[in-house]
């Protein structure tokens, strides 16, 4: 890698002005973090970063392959590149992340869209250097898909994009196999880092001034089980509470057929890890879980949501849901909400099925119709409302931890997470951002909190 990026360097040491990269990541917090690493080996190389994609001198796409709208999406954008390339010749167009690791996404690049020049997927993230280098010294097309082979690169510098928070991957790929999820083809199957790395990242965050600090993985439940000296995510959450800083922690995403009582008793001890757990349902019907390869019930999936409330009795969890899975029931879905109504989120990210091409479930041949997905849809954001609405009014009353990144649409209010994953709003000025405080929660709504800073 090092030979290609000082080669690189070399070129543009010949050019009076720096060169300037444009990255856009779609997709998940995953997604995101990759194109961290994607933009700091660009630094390295010596392009400056913009946010003008038409002041680009390279131009890349970090894309996303769950959903097929989220292609069709990309296609459009890279569309749309041809005429600044037609306007720049020298500009250089790449495409990488989870469509490029798809063949057939591969195959309609080249075929359809020769306005780009490089092309490669979520293993060939470390190969960008030589990529690029073809590239810019022979002036023809390059393109990695291969599998992934050998050990996860750890001398790679992210780009960090946010000064307050920042997330470290503990993880990659996924063993799950959901029968709706395209996640295991274009990730692979699923690799630990060694804690020893995650621990010295997390130190150098935590030295930098860094307020929060996400765990990334597809399943983080999962992790260190092919390591050779297995460790649970647990254990690795206690080693990491032990590092000296002002930080909290987070994690996503747990799937509930790993989550175990030790690791709500590691988050019930750790000061620094959050009393949030995001635990995606899909379904509160076993046939349809079953349908959807989940491997857990609707009882293995309370009795973790219990034990957390009987340690924690303001445990928050948050979810995912998906309304109508092919074949799905009316009385299906019954089961979904009454298993909201017991469990009562904070929140819920709940999407309408999505045919993927690629999947199982894309097989299946569906009798359910659109227009009872779509009701059925609202109804679920009907009593996931009411939920909320009086969910969040325990908290009047009482004071929560909120750290402040962003100002809010409510002039004169800056806005954050608790550490229950809550935003709360409150009356301050900008220089609370990056700041934790205390706040007095004085009103709810059905989806924020608002308060008076108290200290």
């Amino acid at each position: 890698m090092s030979e290609y990026i000082n080669k690189i360097k070399e070129i543009f040491s010949k050019k009076e002005i720096p060169p300037l990269c444009y990255l856009h990541s779609f997709g998940c917090q995953q997604n995101v973090s990759d194109g961290e690493k994607i933009l700091g080996m660009l630094c390295g190389m010596g392009y400056g970063v913009t946010e003008d994609i038409s002041a680009a001198d390279l131009i890349i796409y970090n894309t996303c392959a769950v959903r097929e709208n989220a292609e069709l999406k990309v296609y459009s954008l890279i569309g749309n590149l041809k005429r600044l390339k037609e306007n720049n010749p020298d500009l250089i167009i790449g495409i990488c992340g989870c469509m490029a690791q798809e063949e057939k996404t591969v195959e309609n690049i080249k075929k359809s869209y020769r306005h780009v020049d490089l092309i490669f997927g979520t293993f060939a993230v470390k190969e960008l250097p030589r990529l690029l280098y073809e590239v810019l010294s022979e002036r023809k097309r390059a393109v990695d898909i291969s599998e992934y082979s050998g050990e996860i690169s750890e001398n790679i510098s992210a780009y960090r994009t946010d000064s307050i928070k920042a997330s470290v991957p503990i993880m990659y790929g996924c063993n799950n196999f959901c029968s709706y999820c395209i996640v295991p083809y274009v990730r692979g199957r699923e690799r630990s880092r060694k804690p020893e790395a995650v621990l010295n990242e997390v130190r150098e965050l935590a030295y930098a001034g860094y307020k929060e600090i996400m765990l990334l993985g597809q399943n983080v439940n999962s992790y260190g089980k092919n390591l050779d000296e297995p460790i649970s995510f647990a254990e690795l959450l206690r080693e990491i509470n032990k590092i000296e800083g002002d930080f909290k922690i987070r994690f996503m995403s747990s799937h509930p057929k790993d989550a175990t009582g030790e690791l709500i008793d590691a988050i019930a001890e750790c000061d620094k890890v959050c009393k949030h757990m995001h635990l995606p349902l899909q379904s509160g019907s076993d046939r349809i879980l079953a349908a959807m390869n989940r491997n857990y019930t609707v009882e293995k999936y309370m009795k973790i949501v219990d034990y957390a409330r009987s340690v924690m009795p303001d445990f928050s969890f948050s979810t995912d849901i998906i309304v109508g899975f092919p074949n799905e029931t009316y009385e299906d879905f019954r089961q979904t909400l009454e298993v909201i109504k017991r469990v009562r989120f904070d929140n819920i990210f709940s999407f309408i099925y999505s045919k993927r091409t690629g999947t199982k479930a894309a097989e299946i041949d569906d009798r359910t119709s659109g227009e009872d997905k779509s009701r059925w849809m609202r109804e679920l954001l009907n009593v996931q409302r009411d939920i909320t609405d009086n969910g969040f009014k325990r908290f009047v009353g009482r004071t929560l931890t909120v750290l402040f990144d962003s100002e809010s649409k409510t002039e004169g209010y800056f806005s954050g997470k608790s550490d229950e994953f809550i935003i709360v709003e409150a009356n301050a000025d900008k220089n609370v951002i990056g700041q934790r405080k205390q706040v007095k929660i004085t009103k709810a709504f059905n989806w924020a909190l608002q308060g008076e800073i108290i200290g």
